[in-house]
């Protein structure tokens, strides 16, 4: 679509900002609620972790196909199916008895989060061209506030009502509000994508698409890693449910104040990395004190996490997004820097447990993520702005 062809812009940001509020509500429920999830279906600790694992893992794998979809279904289509996916998922967590059944749910739930991860930054850049910073910023502090909402609401609800089956299944009102707004506000794509299979095959070929891969990856490993069992190590410590998810809540609008905020104050420079950096060092002041003092203030080590966390989340967007002019382009090298991120992201919260269960301490855990944090700080050097067409440009110029 043609920038001169917008769909009403408020509505369209409307639909962004509920569109983001669900995508990470079905990861951070889990935590708070693990317990009782495992006492009812009887999942061990690493049958758990699967309910972080599998929708990283499919995040990343359907990421890669997110061209593709777009070339042959458009994105309003793509999205609008996710999003009818994601309400069945949620409400079908209502009848869950068995293991298989919840991670089964957890698979639909990561199907339509992965889609709709693939599809939205191509979007905002077509929509929003001059804005991409601030509403990338909006999108993803909105996703990071949507965590805040299931960390908070999934263990409330489920000590309301004695069910945590609720505690999980209520996230299906948020995504059907979704659907029926992106119905309304997204039009569909005037013309298809014809170039984004050649583009993501050719993406592949440059070694920048996977150093964005990589630090990605690295970084959403701390996420997930959280997400899954930050709550859990502090019942460890003799935490009760809602206090553990108070935590989660905590980071998570963290998470979504800087995630908003970060991209607006990078967005007067051409050059992230500086707020990368400062991004990474908060994560790593963050880790560091779960490891070494986790009971001295529990408050601001999740707060340094989270807002470490969401900005980085933020700024790795807009960053692979600044890349390259074309929507198509731009959205394509984004989706494939998720897939390859999310499947290494997925990996972190299973061999947590393998730690904790081979030391009984999550302490291992969190050093692992100070080293994470180490490299994806190193590999960020590479970055600057001035690289951004050099290592695009063999693909995507055509030679004079």
């Amino acid at each position: 679509m043609e920038p001169d062809a917008q769909p009403p812009r408020l509505l369209l940001l409307a639909a962004i900002v509920l569109v983001g509020l669900n995508l990470r509500p079905f990861i951070t429920g889990v935590g708070p609620l693990a317990a009782d999830i495992g006492a009812g279906t009887g999942l061990a600790l690493e049958g758990i972790a699967l309910l972080t694992l599998v929708p990283m893992l499919l995040m990343g794998v359907l990421a890669f196909a997110g061209p593709s979809l777009q070339r042959r279904f458009g994105a309003r289509h793509s999205v609008v199916a996710a999003l009818a996916i994601m309400a069945t998922a949620s409400l079908l967590r209502l009848f869950v008895v068995s293991g298989w059944q919840i991670v089964g749910t957890a698979a639909l739930l990561g199907l339509g989060a992965a889609v709709i991860q693939a599809m939205f930054p191509g979007i905002i850049k077509r929509h929003f061209p001059q804005r991409v910073g601030p509403v990338m910023g909006l999108y993803s502090a909105m996703l990071m506030g949507g965590g805040a909402l299931g960390a908070q609401l999934a263990p409330l609800l489920a000590g309301r009502t004695g069910d945590w089956h609720i505690g999980l299944a209520w996230m299906a009102v948020p995504a059907l509000l979704a659907l029926l707004l992106v119905m309304q506000s997204l039009p569909p794509d005037r013309r298809q994508q014809t170039g984004a299979r050649t583009a993501a095959t050719a993406l592949l070929r440059r070694p920048r698409t996977w150093l964005l891969m990589a630090c990605f990856g690295l970084v959403n490993g701390g996420y997930s890693t959280a997400v899954a069992w930050l709550a859990p190590f502090y019942r460890e410590l003799g935490w009760d449910t809602a206090a553990s998810g108070g935590l989660l809540a905590i980071m998570a609008v963290c998470q979504a104040v800087a995630a908003l905020t970060l991209p607006i104050l990078a967005d007067h420079g051409h050059d992230r990395r500086p707020w990368l950096w400062l991004t990474l060092a908060l994560q790593a002041c963050g880790f560091a004190a779960l490891a070494l003092v986790p009971a001295l203030a529990p408050l601001l080590w999740a707060a340094l996490i989270g807002a470490g966390l969401g900005g980085c989340f933020a700024l790795s967007m807009v960053m692979a997004l600044d890349h390259l002019p074309d929507p198509a382009e731009a959205g394509s090298l984004s989706a494939l820097m998720q897939g390859g991120g999310f499947l290494l992201a997925a990996l972190p919260p299973l061999v947590v447990a393998m730690l904790h269960n081979a030391t009984g301490s999550f302490t291992p855990g969190w050093a692992l993520h100070l080293g994470c944090v180490a490299v994806a700080a190193t590999l960020y050097w590479r970055v600057s702005p001035q690289s951004y067409e050099r290592s695009m440009r063999s693909e995507f110029v055509p030679a004079a």
